[in-house]
C-alpha cells in the first residue's frame, strides 16, 4: 500500500501490520518525501523513490491530505478511488466554521473517510461520503512509570504558533500548581511567551520516542492541555506508561480518560487542585496511573487497531 509519512506517531502504530507499506521518499525530504526518516520500523516499511511509483504495484492508497489525491494520480498514473482503491484518514478536527465545517471529501462516494475519533466524525460534515471510525491504538511501551520527579509533563508541538488550540495560555496557571516540563517541537521562546521563567517551566525539546517515554514516566503526572485537537497520541502513550492524567475535558479526551485515572474537567481551578494532590500524594498518583494503563490497554491497544484496519482494507479492496 502507498502512504505518505505525515503523522509520525500514528504511522508508528499503523505500519506494525502485516502489509507492505510504501512511503514516498525524495532527496530533499520534506512533507512529500520524508520516507521512513530513520524510524525504527519493521522491514516491511519501504522507502520508494517517488519517480518509480508508476512502475510499482500498489493495491490501495491511504490518503491523509486532500492534495494527495492528485499527487497520487500523477505518480501512479491511476486515480485513487476510481482506478485504485483508496481510503482517507482524517486526523484533525476542523479549523473552520464549526460545527458547519464541510469536509473536503464530502459529497463523493469513491473514497471512505476514516476518522480517528468519534469526536471527529461528530463535528465534521462529510455529506454522503462513506464514513467510519477506527480509534487510535499505540504500541505498548510498557509500564515504565516511576513518578520520582515532582513535576508535570506536557507534550505540545509548536505551542507558541498554535496558542489557544494547544492550551499554551493555560501553562502559567498550571505552573503555579506544580513545575511543568514541556516536550515537543518548536519550544524556543516558550518561557518568554508565557511569562513563566526559570525552573517552573522547562522546555525540554523533541526526543526520540524511547527517550521520550522514559522521560515522561519519571514525571509525577501527565498534563493534557489541548483545547482543540483530535486526540493527542502522547496522551494514550502516557496512559500506557502508567501515568496519572490531568486533562481538559475537550474533544475526544473527555471520553478517553476514566475517572479513576486522574481528572478530566473544564474547570481550571479543579485541574490545578488535582495537580497539587498528585504531586503531594505519590501513592494516589501510582494508583491512578495503574487505572490509566489498564484502560488504555483495553481500549487503545495495537492489536485491535490493526485488526480494524485489516477489516476495512478487506471491504474496500473487495
Amino acid at each position: 500500500m502507498l502512504a505518505w509519512h505525515v503523522h509520525g506517531s500514528w504511522m508508528n502504530a499503523f505500519v506494525r501490520g502485516r502489509h507492505t507499506y510504501l512511503l514516498p521518499k525524495l532527496a530533499e525530504g520534506g512533507p512529500w518525501g520524508l520516507g521512513r526518516a530513520g524510524r525504527p520500523w519493521p522491514d516491511n516499511v519501504l522507502d520508494v523513490d517517488a519517480d518509480e511509483l508508476g512502475d510499482t504495484e500498489v493495491d490501495i492508497v491511504v490518503l491523509q491530505r486532500p492534495e494527495e489525491i492528485d499527487r497520487a494520480e500523477k505518480l501512479l498514473g491511476r486515480r485513487p478511488g476510481r482506478d485504485v482503491p483508496a481510503v482517507f484518514v482524517e486526523h484533525n478536527t476542523p479549523l473552520g466554521d464549526v460545527p458547519d465545517s464541510r469536509h473536503p471529501l464530502a459529497g463523493q462516494s469513491d473514497i471512505p473517510v476514516i476518522h480517528v475519533t468519534h469526536f471527529n466524525q461528530l463535528v465534521w460534515d462529510t455529506g454522503d461520503a462513506p464514513v467510519m471510525v477506527i480509534p487510535h491504538g499505540v504500541p505498548d511501551p510498557g509500564e515504565l512509570y516511576t513518578g520520582t520527579e515532582e513535576r508535570a509533563a506536557v507534550v505540545i508541538n509548536e505551542p507558541i504558533r498554535r496558542g489557544r488550540r494547544t492550551g499554551t495560555d493555560l501553562l502559567p496557571a498550571f505552573c503555579r500548581a506544580a513545575p511543568v516540563d514541556v516536550f515537543g517541537m518548536g519550544l524556543d521562546g516558550l518561557n518568554e511567551h508565557t511569562g513563566v521563567a526559570g525552573d517552573r517551566l522547562r522546555p525540554i525539546g523533541d526526543l526520540p520516542l524511547g527517550d521520550l517515554h522514559r522521560e515522561l514516566a519519571s514525571r509525577r503526572l501527565y498534563l493534557h492541555t489541548a483545547r482543540w485537537t483530535s486526540l493527542g497520541l502522547s496522551l494514550l502513550e502516557a496512559m500506557h506508561l502508567g501515568m496519572p492524567v490531568v486533562a481538559l475535558a475537550t474533544t475526544e479526551a473527555a471520553v478517553t480518560v476514566p475517572r479513576e485515572a486522574g481528572l478530566v474537567a473544564t474547570d481550571v481551578g479543579a485541574l490545578t487542585t488535582m495537580i497539587r494532590r498528585l504531586i503531594e500524594d505519590p501513592d494516589l498518583a501510582r494508583s491512578a496511573g495503574k487505572a490509566a494503563r489498564e484502560h488504555a490497554l483495553a481500549t487503545h491497544g495495537l492489536e485491535a487497531f490493526l485488526h480494524n484496519w485489516d477489516t476495512l482494507f478487506g471491504r474496500v479492496m473487495a
